[in-house]
This record gives C-alpha cells, structure tokens and sequence, in this order.
C-alpha cells in the first residue's frame, strides 16, 4: 500500500520511524546487523554507557524493533526480523557516506543470505548452531 492513499498507514510509518530517530539506537541497531551481541559488547561498540544502553534497548524492545534470548546470566540482543534489518540497512547506505547511496540503498533492500545475521551461540547449545 502506498502512504499517500491511507492516512492511518502513514501514521503507522511515522510512529516506527520516530524509534529509529535518535542517535543512540540508530548505533545499537547498526550493532546488531551482524547477529546477537550482549549488552557489554554493545556498549564495547558503541561508547553509549550503561544507564542510557539499558534505557534504549528498553525502547527497542517496547517497540519491537529488537528481541531478546537469554542464556544463563547474559541476555543476547538482535534485530527482531528481516524488515528490521532492511531498515537500518537502509538508514546505513542513505545516511553512511558511502559515494554511491543509491546503490548502497539498492543493495541493502536487495539483500542476500549471507547479509543476514546469524545467531550465534555458546555454551551447551553451541553443538546445535545451524547456519
């Protein structure tokens, strides 16, 4: 559906993309492309520090954007779902400097298997990995 042709759709795409709008998890997200990462690896990557990490996976999660698994004390974030991943894509090849954003863009909704983020796991379910 186009927006222009339902009000409510639009308001739907503003809504979401009021998530995406703020720095911080723009970083978290960028993160999380290539698969699951804990929270001390985020913040390792991204600088955000504690308090404001917390706070923004907070709001990735409330709004779907990020789900969580956790294994023994550590809890693994990731992007919720290929849509996810096209957006920040998305967001990275308009907005990442790269010369030729068009492509860039092209690229990123185009995707391939092997852009997509793989779970990685440890500990006892390791033996079970499937990529």
């Amino acid at each position: 559906m186009t927006l222009y042709a339902s009000r409510s759709a639009a308001d739907v795409a503003a809504d979401r993309l009021k998530i995406y709008a703020q720095p911080q998890r723009l970083m978290i997200l960028s993160r999380l492309i290539d698969g699951e990462h804990t929270v001390s690896e985020i913040d390792d990557a991204t600088g955000i520090g504690q308090p404001a990490l917390s706070q923004q996976l907070a709001e990735l999660r409330r709004a779907d954007i990020v789900k969580t698994r956790r294994a023994s004390k550590q809890v693994y974030y990731r992007l919720a779902d290929e849509n996810v991943l096209v957006c920040v894509k998305g967001i990275e090849a308009m907005f990442g400097g790269s010369a030729d954003a068009a492509a860039a863009l092209s690229q990123a909704i185009r995707g391939t298997a092997d852009d997509r983020p793989v779970l990685r796991r440890t500990g006892a379910a390791a033996f079970a990995r499937v990529e």
